[in-house]
């Protein structure tokens, strides 16, 4: 998908949450206009990877943690009967993670902030970034989320809940820290809900390097405390080729935010360069 019109789009849309619903993919989409304000447009598709879009967002700037910059990088998760968006609220000051809830992905009912800035055990600065584990383990939901810890900025943080509305942080540090020397030296932020496997909880997650050039990367977790860390990717496993990758409203970004099982395959869904929705494909195992 490319930016289309004069309107809500125009600038970029990037940044794609996406789930299958029955036989349908639903694509929540940033979409970013002119004057750099983000709102959530909607796409639908048959096969995965050609969207029809609505002609209007499902979700536009309506509170003061919205104003002026808007809904920004939407993940979307199903637990039991309801859909639940995570985004960042930006207001053109502060950077929030949001959450908001629905049954059908068009009628959305805003939760608030869930984790505010410049609050929690170890966060100075903004959040982002909230990739909820779909499941219930040892009676709580999880989620990861981005967070600035002191000197040491876009680090992945954990926290639980017992309501997905109010959550508390287990620990006093990031669960997944910045590695010097790696592509994740500067930037290590959760990507899709992480995924229930027999070895654990498997998280594709959007590294940076110095040079602010994006890539991806994974990481398990134990399937029985989500704090604790069983393996890591050393090397990326998607990184910045295509020209439209490279070039755009931020250069080399390819930044994962939807993941779907489609038979025998998963489908990943990007941004490129902060202006275009890209998929790639990986064999399912």
């Amino acid at each position: 998908m490319r930016p289309s019109g004069n309107d809500f789009e125009a600038a970029g849309v990037f940044n794609p949450g996406v789930v299958k619903k029955g036989n349908e993919f639903v694509m929540l989409y940033r979409a970013q206009d002119k004057n750099g304000t983000s709102r959530l447009g909607y796409a639908t598709s048959s096969d995965g990877v050609q969207f029809i879009r609505r002609a209007k967002p499902v979700l536009e700037p309506a509170t003061e943690y919205e104003r002026d910059g808007g809904l920004e990088d939407p993940r979307l998760v199903k637990i039991n009967d309801t859909y639940y968006l995570t985004y960042t609220g930006y207001n053109k000051k502060d950077a929030q993670l949001c959450l908001a809830t629905s049954r059908d992905l068009i009628n959305w009912e805003r939760q608030g902030v869930i984790l505010p800035a410049y609050k929690g055990r170890w966060n100075v600065g903004w959040t982002k970034a909230g990739a909820m584990v779909s499941q219930k383990i040892n009676g709580k939901y999880w989620m990861y989320f981005m967070a600035d810890a002191a000197g040491r900025p876009n680090q992945m943080g954990v926290a639980y809940s017992d309501d997905l509305i109010h959550w508390t942080e287990p620990l006093d540090r990031p669960v997944l820290e910045r590695r010097p020397g790696y592509f994740d030296s500067y930037v290590v932020e959760p990507g899709p809900p992480p995924v229930m496997t027999k070895d654990g909880i498997f998280m594709v997650y959007n590294g940076a390097d110095d040079k602010t050039v994006y890539a991806t990367g994974w990481v398990l977790f134990d399937k029985n405390d989500p704090t604790k860390v069983l393996a890591r990717s050393e090397k990326p496993i998607f990184s910045v080729e295509k020209e439209w990758e490279k070039t755009g409203q931020v250069p080399n970004v390819v930044f994962v935010e939807g993941m779907v099982r489609d038979g025998n395959r998963w489908l990943f869904y990007y941004g490129g360069a902060d202006k275009y929705v890209g998929v790639a494909v990986a064999p399912a195992r």
